[in-house]
């Protein structure tokens, strides 16, 4: 299994990249497309948005075919291809076909792995594991910060793109090379529906804050970083590079954080709150001072990166409510609220950069873009306390 969990973790290093990589693109993109920042909200948006749709049929595919081949197949042709359309665009609707593109072959690559965890693995270890994958793959996000900064410099972004259309291909292939699919659930199952996982009342008040708890961090870290940083603060690429490796660096310690951190309080549920209400704390900070100093700017913005690490505690939570028979729509269904609102937040971002900016100085503008990330957060926090305790023992 292990070389099998290795290529998974492969694949999603690269979802982790592909939903970030266009933060330190956006000078390039500018210079060389004429891609506005509201293009490529609007690209950036299409990624999660492609992603999340394909959520209930990477569930069925997982429940039917496994995450061996649900996860190749997917990976080889959105992945690989939507590289290659991004490596070929000479306009800012190519972005947007490459990055739905991207969405797509990326949608399985976290799935396929809590997949496995979920069958194969106990209950109280899910968080631990999910943490562990997702702080792995979040390597993707280092890469496409400082480190991208420098390959675009010395080879251009379009041989860029190239390698890593060859390169996701050449994971899609590992994957179906090493991953074992788990067994099948013993016993006389129907096929599970989305009607059966909304019926399930322990997920009602967990899913709002599903929908906005990853929204801030990804949009920030894959989207908002750069043009903040170079409106507000005056940063230049290389400036930005360093400022969102320091982001991607919290976001992975944040993540192999998550079950010590469990183990530590004591309880999930609880662990989730304070992760939730450190990140509404460094939000609320962005709000107030947006125009604070640079290196408080970066500092604010790797806090967001380490706080807002608590979707593994989020989906640990969610998967104890789900029967065996259900595991692989329920979590892709979980996920789907997840990086759905990640999507429609992004494209909700879109107009009110674009009203703000036509009204106020770049500093209040931004104040305002991150006051819409924090009142849904907020929101959800507060209907969390509803949800009841997980069964993970």
């Amino acid at each position: 299994m292990s070389a099998g969990i290795i290529s998974l973790a492969l694949g999603y290093t690269l979802s982790q990249f592909y939903r970030a990589f266009l933060a330190v693109l956006t000078p390039v993109l500018r210079d060389q497309l004429g891609a506005t920042p509201a293009d490529l909200a609007l690209s950036s948006g299409l990624w999660f948005i492609a992603f999340a749709v394909m959520q209930m049929p990477v569930g069925w595919g997982l429940d039917r075919y496994g995450p061996r081949r649900t996860v190749a197949v997917l990976l080889a042709a959105g992945g690989a291809g939507g590289a290659t359309v991004f490596a070929l665009a000479a306009a800012p609707w190519h972005l947007h076909a490459a990055m739905a593109l991207l969405g797509i072959g990326c949608s399985p690559a976290l799935m396929g792995p809590y997949y496995i965890f979920a069958r194969e693995y106990p209950p109280a270890a899910f968080s631990t594991l999910a943490g562990m994958i997702v702080g792995f793959g979040s390597l993707g996000n280092i890469l496409g910060a400082a480190p991208l900064v420098w390959v675009i410099e010395a080879a251009g972004w379009r041989a860029t793109l190239w390698a890593l259309a060859g390169l996701t291909l050449a994971v899609a292939v590992l994957v179906a090379a090493c991953v074992r699919d788990p067994a099948r659930p013993e016993g006389d199952h129907p096929d599970g529906s989305i009607l059966q996982i909304l019926r399930l009342r322990a997920l009602w008040f967990i899913l709002p804050l599903f929908f906005c708890n990853y929204a801030a961090s990804a949009a920030i870290r894959g989207l908002w970083a750069a043009p903040y940083l170079e409106q507000v603060h005056g940063a230049d690429a290389q400036l930005i590079g360093r400022a969102t490796l320091a982001m991607g660096l919290a976001m992975v310690l944040g993540n192999f954080l998550v079950g010590p951190a469990v183990r530590l309080v004591g309880n999930l549920r609880r662990t989730i709150l304070i992760f939730t209400a450190a990140t509404l704390a460094v939000m609320m900070a962005l709000w107030l001072f947006p125009d604070a100093g640079m290196g408080l700017a970066v500092l604010l913005l790797a806090l967001i990166g380490l706080s807002g690490a608590g979707y593994p505690l989020l989906m640990a939570h969610g998967r104890s409510f789900l029967p065996a028979h259900l595991v692989g729509r329920g979590v892709t269904f979980l996920n789907m609220f997840s990086i759905g609102g990640v999507g429609m937040m992004q494209f909700a971002s879109r107009p009110i950069y674009a009203g703000a900016t036509a009204a106020y100085p770049p500093a209040q503008a931004f104040s305002m873009l991150f006051l819409f990330f924090l009142i849904p957060l907020a929101v959800g926090f507060l209907l969390y306390f509803l949800t009841p305790e997980a069964d993970v023992d």
